[in-house]
């Protein structure tokens, strides 16, 4: 697997006890950074970090609920306390939400989504960026989606939340360019993780015959894209999305 040098680097990931957030935080570590490896679930934030400890990597892991502002600035403070620094942060954590008409969508359905997939991306990106504005710089890579650029019936809050997720991304970006912070969003189509076992097999297939690709993305594949934007191999790259996705929205 190719690496990036990020050696000396300090990475803080979300959503990293499986699928995309934990491919990103093992290539990160892969490619040099220290990382912490944070997840709503303690335990899968554990094997992901001790993943990375068998590889020789560094990470830490920690039980994180990034709806929750005073925590998240409290993990971002400790991360940069135990490793002198952060400089790459990953904001992966998300959900789908349940299916529904917007005229059957419940207000906490509605919340709930965009508590966890947008507001939570403020939450950390301000976190990230302020210990980066202290420490000269750093990159910032916000989890969107192929729903940052359309939409599929029944998912409202979901496209929603990631159209916002750009929108904050670009104008963070402007915001902290100055002080030397790349911000960028990528966008996954059909990724094969487990946030996709809610879909019949029969719905997958349908899926995959309408990617031009004709298969769906890996965890893997979307890591790669992440962590180059986490590098300095895309120094000139920011406030810019970047979907990944088989040339599903190319159609």
């Amino acid at each position: 697997m190719p690496s990036y040098e990020l050696d000396g680097r300090v990475a803080f990931v979300t959503g990293a006890g499986r699928g995309i957030g934990a491919a990103c935080a093992r290539l990160l570590a892969a490619s040099g950074a220290r990382v912490a490896v944070t997840d709503i679930d303690g335990a899968s934030a554990e094997e992901t970090a001790e993943q990375i400890a068998a590889s020789g990597g560094e990470a830490a892991a920690y039980a994180l609920d990034v709806t929750d502002p005073e925590r998240v600035d409290a993990v971002a403070d400790e991360v940069a306390e135990r490793w002198g620094g952060l400089h790459v942060g990953v904001n992966n954590a998300g959900m789908t939400g349940d299916a529904a008409a917007v005229a059957d969508l419940s207000t906490d359905g509605w919340r709930r989504v965009l508590a966890l997939n947008l507001d939570a991306v403020f939450f950390c990106t301000r976190a990230e960026a302020r210990h980066m504005r202290a420490g000269g710089g750093g990159s910032i890579v916000n989890l969107a989606s192929i729903l940052s650029n359309a939409a599929f019936p029944a998912y409202a809050p979901y496209a929603a939340s990631k159209h916002g997720v750009v929108g904050l991304t670009r104008a963070a970006a402007l915001d902290h360019a100055g002080d030397g912070i790349r911000i960028n969003a990528v966008g996954p189509g059909f990724i094969d993780t487990p946030l996709n076992d809610v879909h019949s097999e029969e719905t997958k297939q349908a899926i995959t015959a309408a990617i031009p690709l004709g298969r769906w993305g890996a965890a893997d594949e979307v890591a790669q894209l992440v962590v180059w934007l986490a590098s300095d191999a895309a120094s000139y790259a920011t406030g810019s999305y970047f979907p990944i996705d088989g040339a599903y929205l190319a159609q």
